[in-house]
């Protein structure tokens, strides 16, 4: 049995022993897996729960939506309503403590009036290379992450996707809205609805991951660096575009996409 084989059945070992669970189930990739490996294991013991919230984009939950359908899932679509939270609007630095604890509340309460015992999430091994408070939160409220107990990277998870013939393989990692704004600058429904938009257009555009950092009335556009010449020779089009949104200036981060970028500014190593 292989290393990844090995991750695997233990992931396996992990959900069964549970005997039944709510799945927070995003349609990214880490969750699709594991919410495809916990129907397969639970059977209707699994329920995967999506929430909705000004945070995500209607495509992007529609979409998992659609998935779950597709794929057999039993799904429940919940709506978190935040705009009046006013503790994660201010957005500080742990935003996403208090953010992952309104979700993991209605979760728990879906988990009690469906008499499942367990909640899990789709987190992995590298989620722990990056400033995440939301995993604080997670762990205080005895959620469990069990493709992160059996060891596995993103990487692997994308190769069990792959083998499972699941279609979010390869899809670009998925994070909120909110994680394009900086911290500390008051988030409004509008500052997220533009970004969603900005990004929207730029993956019509042919762009595969990209994120659209906002910086005031300054659009910070992160493209993987293979993808940077491309950004170049659709400059006009894609400038033009974003300031009918909104944005006064549009700019291009030359290191080029990756992970919590916004987290590069936070004062001391969190």
């Amino acid at each position: 049995m292989t290393s990844l084989q090995q991750k695997l059945a233990k992931v396996k070992k992990i959900l069964a022993a549970c005997g039944g669970a709510v799945i927070a189930y995003s349609g990214g990739v880490d969750s699709t897996l594991l919410a495809k490996i916990a129907h397969d294991v639970l059977g209707e013991k699994a329920l995967m729960v999506t929430a909705a919230s000004m945070f995500y984009t209607d495509k992007e939950t529609q979409e998992a939506v659609k998935l779950a359908r597709k794929l057999g899932f039993k799904h429940q679509l919940v709506h978190l309503d935040l705009e009046e939270n006013h503790e994660i609007l201010a957005n500080p630095l742990d935003r996403c403590y208090y953010c992952k604890k309104e979700l993991i509340a209605r979760l728990k309460d879906i988990a009690h009036r469906h008499h499942l015992p367990c909640i899990f999430d789709g987190s992995n091994v590298d989620d722990e290379g990056d400033y995440r408070p939301g995993l604080l939160a997670a762990k205080e409220q005895g959620v469990r992450s069990p493709l992160k107990e059996a060891g596995l990277t993103k990487n692997e998870i994308r190769q069990l996707s792959q083998m499972y013939k699941l279609p979010t393989w390869d899809k670009p990692s998925m994070a909120c809205l909110a994680s394009r704004i900086p911290y500390t600058e008051r988030i409004t429904k509008e500052k997220l609805q533009m970004t969603g938009k900005a990004e929207e257009f730029l993956r019509q555009l042919g762009f595969s991951q990209l994120r659209v950092r906002l910086h005031g009335s300054l659009a910070r556009i992160e493209v993987l660096p293979e993808e940077l010449p491309m950004i170049i020779k659709k400059a006009a089009e894609i400038n033009q575009y974003l300031k009918t949104l909104g944005y006064a200036y549009v700019t291009v981060d030359l290191q080029g996409y990756r992970t919590g970028s916004m987290n590069e500014v936070l004062p001391t190593k969190q």
